[in-house]
């Protein structure tokens, strides 16, 4: 379990680098989503073809990583129109929705339902993240275009997370990325192309920019956070991500001299407290009490 979180928390740092990136807009949108899962994939294939880690289960399982690539491609695409269409604020919020919808999936279809410290943390690291964008842009919220893929984008995310979860049952982490990542790559290709989005005509700065996306924010952030996936619940995992949001405006303020007021602190503090409540075992809590309680009868 401790290895499980250290890569969790690895690969939470890992992508929190990823909004520094977009906001340098060396290149679209759509097409940088491509690149990333494309030049992943690439990355990724040698290293299982020498070291034969492939694994192909039966085909359903491999038919169910596939669709596990197909329905992040469309979360990356979905996210990347809402913050075109609408506001980055805006979008990052509602996207980091997605812990609430893996919470009320997970009540309808899992077996193993959330326990009340989720809904607990959630609700905490919700009202952290609402105050570390700021309630201002509560006036402002259009229920247009964007609204409406930033939702989607959180749904998607929250459907990856579960489905992730019951596929890395049956696979290695490797094997689920290397088929995920390429039905992402040609997803995304085929959706670039027929939106007529530029192949190529970068600057080197602009190249440089996808390869790092591809290299630290992809392959090896969700490789870990598959890891993590695998032996942690999908609930506290999905919770877990919205630390990527403290992490983002701390390295914005460093890198891109962006403002940190005292109202982001406070939002960043409820929001890893909340995560942190998603983390209490209730074995824990209730051998605190019973030691509270035996330490107060032998004073007496």
């Amino acid at each position: 379990m401790k290895k499980a979180r250290l890569a969790l928390f690895v690969g939470i740092m890992c992508i929190s680098i990823f909004p520094i990136l977009v906001k340098m807009a060396l290149t679209p949108g759509l097409i940088s989503a491509f690149y990333r899962m494309l030049f992943s994939f690439l990355l990724l294939l040698p290293y299982v073809f020498f070291k034969r880690q492939l694994e192909l289960p039966s085909f359903r399982v491999v038919l169910l990583a596939a669709l596990c690539g197909v329905i992040f491609g469309s979360d990356v695409a979905v996210w990347n129109i809402a913050i075109q269409a609408s506001t980055a604020t805006q979008a990052s919020l509602l996207t980091n929705l997605s812990p609430v919808w893996v919470g009320f999936l997970s009540l309808i279809f899992l077996k193993d339902k959330p326990k009340s410290n989720f809904w607990i943390g959630t609700t905490v690291a919700v009202f952290g993240m609402i105050m570390l964008v700021g309630f201002s842009i509560f006036k402002n919220l259009d229920f247009d275009l964007g609204f409406n893929f930033a939702v989607l984008s959180g749904i998607f995310y929250a459907i990856y997370m579960l489905l992730s979860k019951h596929v890395l049952k049956y696979m290695k982490v490797t094997s689920f990325m290397l088929i995920s990542l390429a039905a992402s790559s040609i997803y995304l290709g085929i959706i670039s192309f027929a939106l007529n989005q530029p192949f190529y005509g970068f600057s080197n700065e602009g190249w440089l920019v996808l390869f790092a996306q591809a290299a630290i924010c992809q392959l090896l952030a969700w490789s870990l956070i598959s890891y993590a996936t695998q032996h942690m619940r999908a609930t506290r995992v999905s919770v877990s991500l919205l630390a990527q949001g403290v992490l983002a405006s701390v390295l914005a303020w460093l890198l891109l001299d962006e403002t940190l007021t005292f109202q982001m602190v406070v939002g960043g503090f409820f929001l890893l407290w909340g995560i942190r409540i998603t983390f209490y075992d209730k074995q824990l809590i209730s051998n605190v009490l019973k030691n509270t309680k035996a330490l107060s009868l032998t004073k007496k």
